[in-house]
């Protein structure tokens, strides 16, 4: 379970990292909301915490261009002002919660773990079509039929499960997959979009990974008599 932190208080965000990542989250941080919206469009997180008042874009700004990408994951929202203007302000803009500072690390903990019950089975298990990508053993699953993806594959297969038959370019997913820094090039996104097929073919799926050129990837659901 991946959570990302968007808080500028250092000391704030350092101990937030370390106690969700005691439980088992892996967290990364950033410390301006700028950043923060860029990671939560590119990258792959199952969770958003941010302060509302952070550099660049506050946490109102970031929230609405998440939602605006019809992302669905958690956002748990910290603020100094406990007033009820400023939490309605933020279930406006799109957050789930909004955590009064200074807060206790158990009530942290305890919102977190609420928000994501509130998510239910979507949490480790993505479907599309007939389809399902199973995030705890990353198997991917159709009907009683099931096939183990590789790491890299799983990655690749998840960011198409979550766009939900939207468009991915290929720098995206490059860049979501095997990072900025990566000396990866798109024709590894090729190879391993390859690979996704055959086994999508392999437990006889009703999804196809359709490429459009100089555009990128998406889902579609196919019916039994091969058409789109």
């Amino acid at each position: 379970m991946k959570i990302l932190i968007v808080e500028d208080e250092e000391q704030v965000a350092d101990s937030m990292r370390s106690l969700l990542e005691k439980k088992g989250f892996t967290v990364e941080t950033v410390c301006d909301g700028e950043a923060g919206a860029e990671y939560a469009e590119i990258w792959t997180y199952d969770f958003l915490i941010l302060d509302v008042m952070v550099p660049q874009l506050n946490g109102h700004e970031v929230v609405r261009r998440v939602r605006a990408q019809h992302c669905a994951m958690p956002i748990l929202m910290l603020t100094a002002q406990a007033s009820l203007e400023e939490r309605i302000a933020g279930l406006n803009a799109g957050a789930d919660y909004c955590l009064a500072k200074p807060f206790d690390p158990r009530e942290l903990l305890a919102c977190v773990n609420a928000l994501l019950r509130r998510q239910g089975p979507q949490v480790d298990k993505l479907k599309f079509g007939d389809t399902s990508l199973e995030l705890s053993t990353g198997m991917l699953i159709c009907g009683k039929e099931r096939v183990r993806l590789s790491s890299r594959e799983f990655d690749v297969m998840r960011c198409l499960f979550q766009a939900q038959g939207r468009n991915l370019a290929k720098e995206t997913i490059l860049a979501r997959v095997w990072g900025y820094d990566s000396n990866a090039v798109e024709n590894h996104v090729e190879v391993y979009v390859g690979f996704l097929r055959k086994k999508l073919d392999s437990i006889h799926s009703g999804v196809r990974i359709v490429a459009i050129r100089r555009l990128g990837y998406h889902l579609e659901i196919v019916d039994r008599s091969g058409n789109a």
